[in-house]
């Protein structure tokens, strides 16, 4: 299998010789931005600097605290990165929990899923066509943390017998909860005097590179239209009719596979009845927007919609 490699730095490393890590192969490089709602890393802007000067693909990453407003997070993280955040650039959201667990306290695996997409959302809407990925382990995978069809960037460490890359690129993917990995950071405490984060990606140097790169085509001109009046009363009516109940399928699929490509709704759930896990995906589509309470219901309002259909290819009537 093509791999690439690549490491990860955040301010507890001290200012690195970029060009030399290139030359030892590496591919791409990681740093760590921000932190919850207001903390910016001091040596974020100086990484960036070097990753870039050495034409190694760059990224960020946010340390989060799920147990905040997601939306400050992603303001947050979006104010640290934004002047550097260019074509080829890639976000990472950092989920883990601290060893005490005071930033996961207090929250259900369920709220805490609905954080990350919130702020993967979020940061998308910001960067459109860049890469949004999660960093989290197993546990948080296995408690369904991280919504399906995130690019994964997993932490698991084998120990002695797996702490320098050609070691990793030898070792079996992990696959953990029926994930397939993007990324493994394959030790945390690597051999020789630099202790620097490691990873291998599962792409070539040349694949990765266009992945990381690679934006998806801009929305087309609209050419389908989407009654505001049908998928109300679809939202309305099919959560509480025999399942796969389809009021109006055909203006509710234009906006399940809107939210498909919003990463808020499985494949599978893109049947043209706006049962009651559309309804929940809308409602993170609002939410993504900003609203809350009774505005983020999940039954489509008429700005709510236009937006998603600016994004996805279809106009909204009356």
């Amino acid at each position: 299998m093509a791999t690439c490699r690549g490491i990860d730095v955040s301010a507890y490393q001290g200012t690195q010789d970029w060009a030399a890590w290139k030359a030892q192969g590496i591919t791409f490089a990681f740093a760590k931005a921000s932190e919850g709602q207001s903390a910016h890393d001091p040596k974020f802007a100086a990484h960036i600097k070097g990753i870039k000067a050495a034409d190694l693909v760059p990224g960020g990453y946010h340390f989060a605290w799920p147990n905040q407003d997601p939306r400050a997070e992603a303001a947050n993280y979006i104010s640290a990165v934004k002047s550097v955040a260019g074509k080829g650039f890639t976000h990472w959201l950092d989920l883990e929990r601290y060893s005490d667990g005071r930033n996961y306290r207090g929250k259900t695996d369920t709220q805490i899923r609905e954080w990350v997409t919130t702020w993967l959302a979020a940061v998308r809407t910001a960067f459109p066509g860049q890469r949004v990925g999660v960093y989290t382990s197993a546990d948080d995978l296995a408690k369904g943390h991280v919504p399906a069809g995130t690019p994964l960037w997993y932490p698991a460490y084998p120990g002695s017998s797996v702490d320098t890359f050609a070691e990793a690129q030898a070792h079996a993917q992990p696959k953990p909860s029926g994930w397939t990995p993007l990324i493994w950071q394959f030790t945390s405490d690597p051999a020789g005097p630099d202790r620097i984060d490691q990873s291998i990606a599962y792409l070539s140097a040349s694949d990765f590179r266009a992945w990381a790169g690679e934006a998806p085509s801009p929305a087309p001109a609209p050419k389908f239209k989407v009654s505001l009046a049908h998928v109300v009363a679809a939202a309305k009516k099919d959560p509480s009719a025999a399942q796969g109940h389809t009021t109006y399928k055909a203006d509710v699929l234009l906006v399940e596979r809107a939210l498909q490509a919003e990463h808020l709704l499985a494949a599978h759930y893109v049947d043209g009845s706006f049962g009651s896990l559309t309804v929940n995906a809308y409602a993170r589509w609002q939410r993504a927007l900003g609203y809350s309470g009774s505005a983020a219901d999940g039954i489509p309002g008429k700005t709510s919609l236009t937006k998603l259909g600016a994004k996805h290819g279809f106009t909204v009537t009356t």
